[in-house]
């Protein structure tokens, strides 16, 4: 994703505390303290201009969400979305998903959200990948037992690593398809990713696994 970088976008987010949170750390292992209301948490890592996890947050009131956004010339688009619908139960952290544990301890989470990450396709890239062993360790670590990883990409040989990557950790997988916009799936939330690439006629894959430690 080519970035063009806005001068003024930290300041904006540093203007909006409500929204996008100052200092995440504070709030480890105590996140209902962030929220009008204490119910499950889901995060989106990789947020990007915030399409999903604003659709999300408006579908499901009964559930808290966290969209995760490095980029501050990104997440400003998020941002706006989230001031105009105004949700109480959707917060934005600009931090770097590698850092996760910093900012969530052991249940904390309930589900995690990857949708149409980076794929970095060179081997040496690897442990970048979203989807890799060290990153699903660390998705482990903050997520309750028997927590989920809701996965999207339009990106095969992404896709296909990550069923290898899911299955070498011993994730169960509850849901796969290799066509998800012809599956027949109901209330699906497009991200804008998802939207430009299916109005190209590409096709989107689709899986939802589960950490068997219950």
């Amino acid at each position: 994703m080519r970035l063009r970088h806005k001068p003024w976008a930290k300041e904006k987010i540093e203007q909006h505390p409500q929204y996008v949170v100052a200092k995440p750390e504070s709030f480890k292992g105590m996140w209902h303290e962030a929220f009008e209301k204490d119910q499950p948490l889901h995060i989106e890592v990789g947020t990007g201009k915030g399409q999903f996890i604003t659709g999300m947050a408006k579908a499901n009131p009964d559930i808290n969400y966290i969209g995760i956004e490095l980029y501050d010339s990104v997440i400003v688009a998020a941002l706006d979305r989230l001031i105009e619908a105004d949700l109480p139960n959707l917060k934005l952290l600009n931090v770097n998903a590698a850092e996760l544990d910093k900012y969530f301890t052991k249940n904390d989470v309930s589900r995690v959200y990857l949708n149409f990450s980076d794929p970095w396709p060179k081997y040496r890239h690897e442990k970048r990948r979203l989807t890799y062993k060290d990153f699903l360790k660390l998705y482990e670590d903050i997520l309750i037992n028997g927590g989920e990883i809701h996965f999207k990409t339009d990106n095969q040989g992404l896709f296909e690593y990550s069923l290898m990557s899911f299955s070498a950790y011993g994730l169960l997988l509850k849901y796969v398809s290799l066509d998800f916009h012809n599956s027949g799936y109901e209330g699906n939330i497009m991200t804008e990713y998802e939207q430009k690439f299916s109005e190209q006629g590409n096709r989107i894959y689709r899986c939802e696994v589960k950490y068997q430690n219950e």
